[in-house]
């Protein structure tokens, strides 16, 4: 969750909303951040999420600084939009998963904003109750089955939960000053802290990425798989568009903890801006090209490979 600075608006009108929906798929499909729930505030929002990868920093800070970026830029401001770093709660895979979960869709009625849950357009309730091909980039099956077996049936059963007040745990959880990092029983809290014990003095343990690729390996796996020289992958003609290039800095965008500057670096591109104008152009590309898709699938197959012969 974050919230605006000084509790200021982070969403200003109704587009800003679709903004911030449209980079939270963008950032599901770039860093394998799995959405279950959410809800969009007008000075906050909450997100239900799970990384497979490991890799919730980075997901955050590319969810966060873009928005923020374009939240800037459509409104002619500059500077911080929000407070500081999000906060993250890791919360116990059984009821009190579901708790959350009603939680979040439950903010806007709690707040007084609407009357009737199904009245909120800014949450992920919806999705727990439409079956359209719309929703299906919001990973909530596995939510829906701890109700029922049968999606009808678990349906049914969520919209009579969610229907239902929070329980005074998760209110008591969520009105404590200083909120507590886990969210969970009394043995997965003490379960969590003695694994993780050991390793709390050591501030050296990095978070992990996708893959971590270095560019390097970027530029050799996408030189063979367009079958051309590194001097035709890092040189460009005014005029054209160097597709094999592009898509080699977005794959080591995303692939990597590496800056624009350091990614310049990389490909002999002095100003980060030019980075990211290839970074948006890869992304245009792989949304229409055919040929470009499976180039990049390729790409980032070879990576993972080779990170599992190393």
């Amino acid at each position: 969750m974050n919230r605006g600075r000084r509790r200021e608006a982070i969403f200003a009108a109704e587009g800003d909303y679709h903004l911030f929906l449209e980079l939270l798929q963008e950032t599901t499909k770039m860093w394998n951040m799995q959405v279950s729930a959410y809800c969009l505030m007008s000075n906050h929002y909450h997100l239900l999420v799970q990384t497979p990868e490991g890799n919730l920093s980075r997901c955050m800070r590319h969810l966060n600084g873009v928005y923020t970026q374009r939240f800037n830029r459509k409104h002619n401001h500059d500077g911080q939009l929000f407070r500081g770093r999000y906060k993250a709660v890791l919360v116990e895979e059984d009821s009190h998963l579901l708790e959350l979960l009603r939680y979040i869709h439950r903010n806007p009625l709690e707040a007084g904003i609407v009357t009737d849950i199904n009245d909120y357009h800014w949450n992920s309730h919806q999705g727990y109750l439409d079956n359209t091909r719309g929703w299906n980039w919001l990973y909530r099956k596995f939510l829906l089955k701890m109700f029922a077996k049968s999606q009808k049936k678990a349906q049914v059963t969520y919209l009579e939960f969610v229907n239902r007040s929070d329980s005074e745990e998760i209110e008591q959880f969520y009105s404590r000053k200083n909120l507590p990092s886990i969210f969970g029983s009394i043995k997965f809290i003490d379960k969590i802290k003695n694994r993780f014990e050991s390793l709390s003095w050591n501030k050296e343990i990095p978070a992990a990425s996708v893959l971590s690729v270095d560019a390097e390996a970027v530029i050799r796996v996408v030189q063979y798989a367009y079958q051309i020289t590194e001097k035709e992958l890092l040189t460009t003609k005014r005029g054209t568009t160097n597709i094999p290039r592009d898509l080699a800095i977005y794959t080591l965008r995303t692939h990597s903890r590496k800056t624009l500057s350091e990614i310049g670096a990389a490909f002999w591109i002095e100003n980060y801006s030019t980075v990211s104008s290839a970074i948006d152009r890869a992304k245009k590309i792989l949304e229409f090209d055919v040929n470009a898709q499976r180039k990049f699938k390729r790409i980032e197959d070879e990576l993972r490979k080779g990170q599992q012969q190393t």
